[in-house]
């Protein structure tokens, strides 16, 4: 390690780019190579690192991003040849989860069955405070692949896919093999797009930091790994249903009606102090209405020590 300069650095970095390694592979790898020398700058092992100038580049590769739609993911389920397939790829598109890392652990004591709960351990993330374990939502698509598991589970195991354990089958050529004969071409970062893909349809209907609770992860790493652009978002605003949709989220006005916001003269003494009227400076009225009521122009309050000013 103490032989390697910025030289050597620069050398290695366009030796990568020339094996024709995409720019978020390239970015990754010099990533990790400044962990690694600013651990040895730690310890002591070198004086300086070589890595600490070298520019690494994004991370992110858009052309991988795929979103494994509903009819797609329904189709792939259909041809699953059996029960643990279709609990691996429901996990991943209907609860986010790392495959195999996180479905590997899973154990039928972490279903709460009765509120709707999945305990998940993370060994991703189980170094860092308070991500260990989080709780997942069990949507009805998911419970229903996990009554089908729970039903056909051998007496006294524990572990909700104990396969995923054992290495013993090749989770990326089934899936493949699967997704095909489903009828759809194997899409980029098979398992990652699962878990984007979920994290894509909860963040349009939960708000951001809830669904980055879920996941197991901050807002910004959701939004710059995760999150995708979808084609029916761009159709929506060019054909006004996005305006219809946001009217329609929850806290939003309908449509009949429109806030007026009334000066602050309009409330009167006597009611300035009832807090139970905390309200009573926004009107609420219907759209059919000309205008919003007067404003109130008189003086307030009565005239103390020093004359009133003329433009009062």
């Amino acid at each position: 390690m103490t032989s390697i300069g910025g030289a050597q650095a620069d050398i290695w970095k366009k030796a990568i780019i020339d094996e024709g390694l995409s720019p978020a592979t390239v970015a990754k790898r010099v990533y990790v190579a400044r962990a690694i020398f600013r651990k040895a700058v730690k310890w002591g092992l070198v004086a300086v690192s070589p890595f600490d100038d070298l520019p690494a580049g994004s991370q992110q590769n858009p052309d991988r991003s795929f979103y494994v739609s509903e009819e797609v993911i329904g189709a792939v389920l259909e041809r699953c040849p059996g029960v643990f397939w279709r609990l691996v790829i429901a996990l991943g598109r209907y609860a986010g989860l790392r495959i195999p890392s996180e479905v590997a652990s899973l154990t039928w004591e972490d279903i709460a069955w009765d509120t709707g709960r999945l305990t998940v351990r993370s060994p991703k993330t189980a170094r860092h405070d308070g991500h260990a374990v989080r709780l997942v939502p069990i949507c009805p698509e998911l419970r229903a692949v996990l009554v089908e598991a729970y039903e056909q589970a051998s007496e006294g195991t524990n572990l909700i896919l104990p396969r995923a354990l054992t290495g013993a089958s090749n989770l990326r050529t089934t899936f493949k093999k699967i997704i095909t004969r489903a009828g759809h071409t194997p899409w980029p970062r098979l398992f990652q797009n699962l878990r984007a893909s979920c994290a894509t349809d909860w963040v349009e209907r939960y708000p951001a930091h809830v669904v980055a609770k879920w996941l197991g992860h901050s807002p910004m790493i959701a939004a710059t790994h995760y999150l995708q652009t979808r084609e029916r978002h761009f159709e929506d605003v060019v054909t006004g249903e996005g305006k219809a949709a946001a009217q329609t989220l929850p806290g939003a006005a309908p449509a009949s009606v429109h806030i007026c916001v009334q000066s602050k003269a309009a409330a009167t003494s006597s009611d300035s102090h009832d807090y139970r009227q905390r309200g009573r400076k926004l009107g609420i009225v219907r759209n059919d209405a000309n205008r919003c009521g007067p404003k109130e122009t008189a003086v307030v309050g009565g005239e103390g020590l020093e004359p009133p000013t003329p433009s009062v």
